[in-house]
């Protein structure tokens, strides 16, 4: 039987970068949607791998600008989020968005980073708009779809539906005020989308996931088809969601983030064990890293071959001369010399001494401030910014399977070129910690201590007398290290302008650090963006 190729339509609407999807085929004798989905459920199950694949990697031509690694939603959020804070910084200078994001003094011109972020949040949207328009009770019907088919593809609506509320989660954490459609938008031709507020988009997140989480919703029971999301995957972002409703909103949502934390609690979700396991090569296949992961984007070394997602923080965190050491440190064949941790983090919340730069060894109590390799490297980044070897190699990623030493792996010409190595997305730690902060400020901590202590056991330190504002800065730094969180925390606790709390580089050139506008709390829209849609509005100060 001839087999076609799903064609998603549409995605103009939401973006002008991608205004080569808003066609129809030239070729009248050419199937479409209508044509393609028809009654079979693999190509309804085809489409929403195509939501799912869009965080995997790039496989579109419409930034050609950029490299399609480069261009992936999370490289490019774990970028915007994690070297604009004190957790990491990149030195490749070349690369204006690095210089830009390594000293927050980006502005209005296009910065890559920011500008892949946005652009992919608007193109994944449109994309899961287009599939919800296709999949419709009444869609489905004129296709001839069974009763029981027609059921299936509801839960995969309902999968698309969080997909969507994720990416406009990371759209108004990054901008605020962005585009808003859903799939009754109008769409094509000359319809140009309007932007919401923030509380706005906000508000609709949090309409969609109560629903999804509800008893009513065909969303799947949780940790039933890793790494595909579930409601224990919607539940996760909404206790996030809450848990920074006071800087999306002006409004603090306390309770209800304890609230939903707690729901998690009562699910099958449990801590791993050995927090290195849940990034190692082998953790979407280790059923102890899969509890406590509430979702998960899955890399395969083999069939999902980008340089984005772990691929890019496993190749960028080494150098080439790294790679040749006997001990293959992460696994990774490639050494860009690009990612490190400025020494003050490590030194500031895991406490490290006794630090030796020729044979690599240093002294640390927290299992989680094991991760680095210093060998060869100079502490200090002042005045080196741009010198790969002046910082600290942070492996916390890791393709090698757990359980396995470095020199028991593959020898070094086998040693994979791209990741295996899933992306914790949302996983039981985070919620922990969401737990904490929010007993906290409804003056309960003693209620969340004993999650507190298990994350304190696992790590291997004491536990704190109490839950403070300050030791959940520091504990969500040491345990989120790397994850595509820090620039949010900071912000939600208000360190990431002011000058109350400093970094190498922050706000300019200064090694020391500097307050910077409080505007950059969120990023400006792309200017291209803006030129292609006299609607849109360009954020204050920018």
């Amino acid at each position: 039987m001839k087999r076609y190729i799903y064609i998603m339509l549409a995605a103009a609407s939401m973006s002008a970068c991608v205004g080569d999807l808003d066609t129809l085929p030239l070729n009248s004798t050419e199937p479409v949607v209508e044509y393609v989905y028809g009654n079979s459920e693999e190509a309804y199950l085809q489409g929403l791998t195509r939501l799912y694949f869009q965080f995997v990697t790039n496989d579109l031509t419409d930034l050609q600008q950029m490299d399609g690694g480069a261009s992936e939603i999370l490289r490019a959020f774990w970028s915007v989020q994690e070297t604009t804070t004190d957790a990491a910084k990149c030195s490749w200078e070349n690369d204006a968005w690095v210089r830009a994001l390594n000293t927050n003094t980006w502005n209005e011109t296009q910065n890559d980073a920011v500008y892949a972020v946005y652009v992919r949040t608007m193109q994944g949207i449109a994309l899961t708009n287009e599939y919800l328009r296709q999949t419709t009770p009444a869609k489905l019907k004129d296709r001839g779809v069974s009763a029981d088919l027609a059921a299936s593809i509801d839960g995969f609506r309902a999968e698309a539906r969080f997909i969507r509320a994720y990416l406009y989660w990371m759209a108004l954490d990054c901008f605020g005020s962005v585009p808003f459609t859903t799939e009754n938008s109008p769409f094509g031709g000359t319809y140009f989308p309007t932007q919401a507020p923030r509380a706005d988009i906000f508000a609709f997140c949090i309409t969609e996931l109560e629903y999804l989480r509800s008893d009513e919703s065909p969303m799947p029971e949780p940790g039933t088809l890793y790494p595909r999301a579930d409601k224990g995957s919607v539940s996760g972002l909404l206790a996030r969601m809450y848990l920074n409703s006071k800087v999306y909103t002006g409004v603090e949502r306390w309770s209800e983030a304890k609230a939903v934390c707690e729901d998690i609690f009562s699910m099958r979700y449990s801590l791993c064990p050995d927090q290195a396991a849940l990034f190692r090569g082998d953790n979407g296949e280790s059923q102890q890293a899969r509890s406590e992961m509430l979702w998960a984007v899955s890399y395969n070394a083999e069939k999902t071959q980008s340089y984005g997602g772990t691929s890019y923080i496993l190749s960028a965190t080494l150098a080439s001369t790294d790679i040749t050491d006997q001990s293959r440190p992460n696994g990774q064949r490639n050494g860009w010399a690009g990612l490190r941790v400025p020494y003050e983090y490590v030194s500031r919340y895991f406490n490290v001494s006794g630090q030796d730069y020729e044979t690599g060894a240093y002294d640390v109590a927290d299992a989680r401030g094991k991760v680095f390799y210093i060998k060869g490297r100079s502490e200090s980044m002042d005045g080196a910014l741009y010198s790969f070897m002046n910082g600290w190699s942070c492996l916390k990623f890791n393709n090698i399977p757990y359980g396995q030493t470095d020199q028991s792996y593959l020898p070094v010409s086998a040693v994979k070129a791209f990741s295996d190595v899933d992306f914790p997305m949302i996983r039981l730690a985070e919620v922990y910690l969401i737990y904490a902060e929010a007993c906290m400020n409804l003056g309960e901590g003693a209620t969340a201590m004993p999650k507190i202590v298990e994350l304190s056991q696992r790590a291997g330190v004491a536990p704190p007398a109490e839950i403070t504002s300050d030791f959940l800065v520091a504990e969500r730094a040491r345990e989120l290290m790397w994850e595509g969180h820090r620039r949010t925390d900071l912000i939600r606790f208000g360190l990431y302008d002011s000058a109350e709390y400093l970094w190498p580089y922050k706000g300019g050139d200064s090694f020391a650090g500097q307050a910077f506008p409080s505007y950059k709390l969120i990023f400006p829209i792309p200017p291209t963006e803006l030129a292609a849609n006299d609607l849109l509005v360009q954020n204050p100060g920018y």
